[in-house]
């Protein structure tokens, strides 16, 4: 099944930029690389953590067409594709070339506030006009809405190309009811690392994960226990970088990532207004959380 493969671990990419706030695609492929041959299941380009709302579109489908062609079918492609317009949503899905890829990720209509009614709709005329199965992204903290589990539910039943959700709203207990009266084939995908294997041990299917980027393969191994059901070792595994995962936060996402990978060497810290590079404090903290965890 389509879904199997969205399974695990997926790595939200970031978009590294070079000092003029140009994309930087030979820091693009270095990342696209480091993450797949750091065991992630999957790869999601132009989510929130690769800045999207600060790319035209234009940029986004050039984006998509690398991360594309550098991914070569290694690891399934799930590409972002959403916004507070439908029909400029609607645009993305003409004007991106998605051949190749495997999923679209859609995130709720951010900033209008839209009904429960309006989401339905909204997503109604993505997923008829979407070449791709369609993940579902609920994240309220960003967005200002709340997709209710009943419009979730409601979605996946009357809308067949739509495989699933991430779900950050980070309200356990309604990601709880999602997992428990979906469709069995309906994926509920973490939005937050730091609730992953919690999510999974009641069911979930994963995460899209920010701390991919820079340690792949140590979160990969804490994911793979959770997904075999040890969770007690998922559990014991991640402990010693929780540390990292909140301070990937601290300053928001993305800035706490690419600060790490700033720190780590791998990409430069550049950002596009209105977000700014972490703070002095930050970077030392990565600089020696990095070296402490030898993380990887």
């Amino acid at each position: 099944m389509i879904q199997d493969k969205f399974k695990g671990l997926g790595a939200a990419m970031i978009t590294p930029f070079d000092k003029d706030g140009n994309i930087d695609y030979e820091a693009l492929g270095r990342m696209t690389d480091y993450v797949i041959d750091g065991g992630v299941d999957y790869v999601v380009a132009l989510g929130t953590t690769a800045e999207t709302p600060t790319l035209y579109i234009p940029e986004r489908a050039a984006i998509a067409d690398f991360i594309k062609r550098k991914v070569a079918k290694r690891v399934p492609l799930v590409i972002g594709a959403g916004g507070n317009s439908t029909s400029e949503v609607l645009d993305q899905l003409r004007e991106i070339d998605l051949e190749g890829a495997d999923a679209i990720l859609s995130v709720t209509p951010y900033y209008n506030k839209p009904s429960q009614e309006g989401l339905y709709r909204h997503f109604e005329r993505v997923a008829e006009a979407s070449p791709l199965p369609i993940i579902l992204y609920n994240i309220p903290g960003r967005s200002g809405v709340n997709m209710l589990p009943e419009t979730t539910l409601r979605i996946a039943r009357d809308m067949p190309n739509v495989i699933g959700i991430k779900e950050a709203s980070g309200n356990i207990g309604q990601i709880e009811r999602i997992i428990k009266e979906r469709d069995k084939d309906f994926l509920v995908i973490a939005g937050d690392d730091g609730m992953a294997i919690d999510i999974m041990q009641r069911g979930g299917d994963g995460v899209i994960s920010v701390a991919a980027n820079l340690f792949p393969e140590k979160f990969g191994h804490c994911i793979s226990l959770a997904a075999a059901g040890d969770f007690e070792a998922a559990k014991r595994e991640y402990e010693p970088y929780g540390e990292t995962v909140s301070a990937l936060f601290a300053e928001g996402n993305p800035t706490g990532i690419k600060c790490a990978l700033k720190a780590k060497g791998l990409i430069g810290g550049t950002m596009r207004l209105p977000l700014v590079e972490g703070t002095p404090a930050l970077y030392e903290k990565f600089r020696k959380l990095i070296e402490t965890y030898d993380l990887r």
